[in-house]
């Protein structure tokens, strides 16, 4: 797949914006805090309909304006796709293909397939579970679209049953009132039946993503380290089979159901899940080195292009936020080398001093200030678009 245009109209620190992308890899110059990023995120919400730095898409608008619009124009094997995805300040965003407005917004997803790689991704090993879960589950909407819908429908299921705890448990001075067993246990089944299908999503994804990253990893380092990673479901049982799990995961939440009490919170289920890295059978969180860290998430950001790869028969895009800065050269080249020309890239730098002459000459080069984009030489003119 190939990403032809893009244009902002009211995003970010962007007015109006075209661009017509020409080359397979395409390099956005400029200074920090200039919008090279808020370019990248535009592409990351038509690949995931999220954003990894907002959470809100009136954070997505800019300033003084009430709608933002992001649109695209998407070459894949079957032809070209228009992609338009409006935002609001206050209100319900719209998604529409090839100008047919979705009544689902999950029905958008797998029309542009990406890659995000930034400095924060050094979080997947240093930070919390919650981390880990956004990104299998990102991967996971990217490979099977309807993943989203079941997501949301497990989160809708938790968010319900853990009301229906906290107004059981409106006063804990209070000795424990009888519960709504019947509400409850219907909560319970639902809970049980969408957390089953999220596990065994996750499982499967990680079990396929294992030995292409565990590849990865042995070339980055030089065949010096063994890379391990496991699912550590909340919810764990050996067979992949949906009435095994689904009976473990009400016979979980009933013995835990005292402790949900005081606690006043749902403790069952794979909103719980975490993954483990280690490194030589080493836990990489705690004891890698910043340089193993680095290897580790570049060996899973590899891993993941080449899975999305397989599974939808075309290359993803490539977006790299400013992730030279963050590797030494050894990885800088392992990455560059590993790119070259199968994957349409997208790459932010302050600078040109990591790429090497070929990358270069083979490279889209735009220089990004104050939310307008200029080309860096004249013959790269024809590229832009500007409107009003």
């Amino acid at each position: 797949m190939f990403l032809e245009h893009l244009q902002l109209q009211q995003f970010r620190n962007y007015q109006a914006q075209g661009i017509y992308f020409q080359a397979p890899k395409t390099i956005l110059l400029g200074d920090n805090a200039q919008g090279k990023t808020n370019l990248l995120e535009a592409v990351e919400l038509l690949a995931t309909l999220k954003s990894h730095r907002a959470s809100r898409d009136r954070d997505l608008v800019q300033d003084g304006q009430t709608v933002g619009q992001i649109q695209a124009v998407v070459q894949r094997q079957l032809g070209a796709a228009q992609l338009t995805l409006r935002l609001q300040k206050s209100g319900r965003r719209t998604a529409i293909i090839n100008g047919e407005t979705l009544r689902r917004q999950q029905d958008f997803l797998g029309t542009l397939n990406a890659v995000q790689f930034s400095s924060l991704d050094l979080d997947l090993v240093r930070g919390g579970p919650g981390e880990r879960r956004t990104w299998v589950d990102t991967l996971l909407t990217q490979l099977e679209p309807v993943y989203a819908y079941i997501l949301q429908q497990y989160n809708q299921a938790l968010r319900q049953r853990n009301a229906l705890i906290r107004q059981q448990t409106a006063d804990l001075d209070e000795s424990p009132p009888q519960p709504d067993i019947t509400q409850l246990a219907l909560w319970d089944a639902q809970l049980a039946a969408l957390g089953t299908r999220v596990i065994r999503r996750r499982g499967r994804v990680i079990e396929r993503l294992v030995p292409i990253a565990q590849a990865w990893h042995r070339e980055i380092s030089g065949h010096t380290e063994q890379l391990d990673i496991c699912y550590q479901p909340n919810v764990a049982v050996e067979q992949d089979e949906p009435t095994v799990i689904q009976q473990h995961f009400l016979e979980k939440i009933q013995k835990r159901a005292i402790a949900e009490y005081y606690q006043r919170t749902t403790l069952v289920g794979p909103h719980r899940d975490d993954i483990a890295f280690s490194i030589n059978q080493t836990p990489a969180r705690q004891y890698g080195s910043q340089g193993q860290q680095r290897t580790l998430v570049l060996a899973l950001k590899l891993a993941e292009l080449k899975l999305i790869e397989e599974v939808v028969s075309e290359p993803p895009l490539l977006l790299l936020d400013d992730v030279l800065a963050e590797l030494d050269l050894k990885r800088q080249n392992q990455l560059l080398d590993a790119i070259q020309d199968r994957f349409q890239t997208l790459i932010t730098t302050t600078h040109l001093g990591s790429f090497d002459a070929k990358w270069l000459a083979s490279s889209q080069i735009l220089t990004v200030q104050s939310g307008k984009i200029s080309a860096n030489d004249r013959n790269q003119a024809d590229i832009l678009k500007h409107s009003g």
